[in-house]
Formats: C-alpha cells, sequence, structure tokens
C-alpha cells in the first residue's frame, strides 16, 4: 500500500485543497497523535472533509492506487472554486463565473430559481452535478 499511498501523495503535491499525509504510530513522538484519532491498527487512513480536524472519517475502500485516487475525486478535491478560477476550474465553469459576477443580485436569484427548477428533470450527469 505505501507505494499506492506516496503516488498519491505525489499526484496531490501541489494542490490547495487536497492535503495526503502520513504519519508512523510505531514511532513514540507520533502516538498522541495517533491516539487522539483512535489509530489501532496499521494501515489506517482517515480523511477529513470541510475543516473536520476532531474526528475524521475511516477510509474503508481498496488500497490500491486507483481506489485511492478515485475516493480523492469524488469525495474530497475541490474542482472549482469561484474565488480561484484560474485553479482547477475548466474554461467554460470560468466563463460562467465572470459572466455571473457582473450580474445584479435579481440577475442573480432568478439564474438560481431557473437552476432549482431544473433539479427534477432528467439531464446528463456531468451538467447536473452543476446543481
Amino acid at each position: 500500500m505505501k507505494p499506492a499511498w506516496d503516488k498519491l501523495g505525489d499526484e496531490y503535491a501541489g494542490s490547495s485543497s487536497v492535503l495526503i499525509g502520513d504519519v508512523d504510530c510505531t514511532e513514540e513522538d507520533a502516538r498522541p497523535l495517533c491516539e487522539q484519532f483512535g489509530i489501532q491498527g496499521y494501515p489506517t487512513i482517515k480523511y477529513f472533509v470541510d475543516g473536520d480536524t476532531a474526528t475524521g472519517e475511516d477510509y474503508q475502500g481498496g488500497r490500491d492506487f486507483e481506489s485511492l485516487k478515485r475516493h480523492v475525486v469524488d469525495n474530497l478535491e475541490v474542482k472549482c472554486l469561484v474565488s480561484n478560477p484560474s485553479e482547477g476550474c475548466t474554461e467554460k465553469e470560468i466563463g460562467y463565473i465572470t459572466k455571473m459576477k457582473g450580474k445584479t443580485a435579481d440577475d442573480w436569484k432568478k439564474q438560481l430559481d431557473r437552476l432549482d427548477g431544473m433539479k427534477g428533470g432528467s439531464m446528463k450527469p456531468e451538467l447536473k452535478q452543476w446543481l
């Protein structure tokens, strides 16, 4: 598992939304941290979402690179931030963000109402993720 974990860490080394790290709980100076998060078996993988630093979640998926990467993409990776569209946003997303920044509050409300109305309809999954 260590090679897959290290490869995942390399993959996200420059990410602003994902941090891949590891702690050796057999080391004396790491034991307080491991006890704090209830680590009892090795290897244990914990992940933290949206600033959760209290307990984290236990990862139960596969230990190969593809499974680890899929978990990060599906659950952890921030794909596009309005505050920093140049990182992670597609050209289409950047265009939409730019267009909407010039709109009034009333225009925003109309757009939100329109998108809310589309939630129940049939639509391609890649488009539905915008809702």
